[in-house]
């Protein structure tokens, strides 16, 4: 869950300056998960300020465990939240034959993707 340090009741909205900096997501990424998840909808006020409910940054955390986490693409986390299996996706899966990865390997692709993560923030 999300730690704010600015006094407010954990029930307060947020504008998306305070949920960037709290998630470590940036504003801009915050913005276009709006576009691609329509479940996501903060508040709006005059001038379009956003205000995040806490429900909202719930779900922004949610979407983030999904893509940066887990690996899903934005398509497949979207099928995730609606529990509704990509049915290509799906499909595709059901044709392909099972492949096992030991421990190992899994370990050094995520060693692997955490340089690339940070190569690529530098």
């Amino acid at each position: 869950m999300a730690k704010f340090d600015d006094g407010k009741d954990q029930d307060a909205l947020r504008t998306i300056g305070e949920v960037a900096a709290a998630t470590g997501i940036k504003a801009h990424v915050l913005r276009y998960w709006e576009q691609q998840f329509p479940m996501l909808k903060p508040l709006t006020r005059s001038g379009g300020r956003r205000y995040y409910r806490p429900e909202d940054v719930a779900l922004v955390e949610r979407i983030d465990q999904l893509v940066n986490r887990e690996g899903y693409t934005l398509k497949g986390a979207k099928a995730a939240l609606r529990d509704v299996p990509d049915q290509q996706a799906a499909a595709q899966q059901a044709k392909a034959p099972a492949m096992t990865v030991d421990s190992d390997v899994l370990t050094r692709l995520k060693a692997i993707r955490e340089d690339l993560r940070a190569a690529l923030a530098a």
